[in-house]
């Protein structure tokens, strides 16, 4: 077996990084996972971490990018099915219990609390905020009938969905008994009422 490059070793190094992080990260929560569990469970020491990132909080940004990539493409996935916008929503709401039923909401949760006081970490969370906003706006094209399109404020209801998916999300964290389908109830009544005949 041909021996690594130094580049190739960082880049397995940092996935492997990562890949113990998120496992940790979504098992026992941020605030409880040091950087010493996660060089543990990665079979590195802790000198190996700070050599990849610069800390907890950055590993921690990395482990949220990529659990959100594959969510969105899921998102996206899950949206180019059924042809009536009460199968997207169906299949919106069928996301959103595999997704966010999970360590997810409590991983977010955690390191939104933790990076709040500093500027570069807050700069890092807007930017993935609106990641998820522009997820939504693409997502309510997949949802409003095309006659009702010019008439819904898509910018503005795709930032109202995305914080009321925060919302529920914390909620669940609490109460596993709420469901992100009652939230849609009104938006699921408003697409029954229009949809044609």
């Amino acid at each position: 077996m041909p021996r690594l490059t130094r580049t190739e070793s960082q880049s397995r190094n940092r996935e492997l990084l990562v890949a113990s992080a998120r496992r940790l990260f979504l098992r026992d929560g941020y605030a409880a996972t040091s950087l010493a569990a996660v060089a543990a469970e990665a079979g590195f020491s802790t000198g190996v971490v700070y050599s990849n990132v610069a800390g907890k909080a950055d590993l921690a940004l990395l482990v949220l990018r990529e659990i959100q990539a594959e969510q969105i493409a899921a998102l996206e996935a899950a949206l180019e099915a059924g042809a009536r916008p009460e199968d997207k929503l169906d299949a919106f709401v069928g996301w959103a219990e595999a997704a966010l039923g999970g360590g997810w909401p409590q991983l977010e949760l955690e390191f939104a609390l933790d990076a709040r006081s500093d500027p570069r970490l807050v700069a890092e969370e807007a930017e993935r905020h609106d990641a998820a906003r522009d997820l939504a706006e693409r997502a309510l094209a997949h949802l409003v009938p095309p006659e009702l399109a010019p008439m819904v404020p898509t910018g503005a209801v795709a930032e109202a969905l995305v914080n009321l998916v925060i919302g529920v999300s914390v909620r669940r964290l609490i109460d596993p008994s709420v469901t992100y389908d009652s939230m849609l109830g009104p938006l699921r009544d408003l697409l029954r009422a229009v949809a044609p005949a």
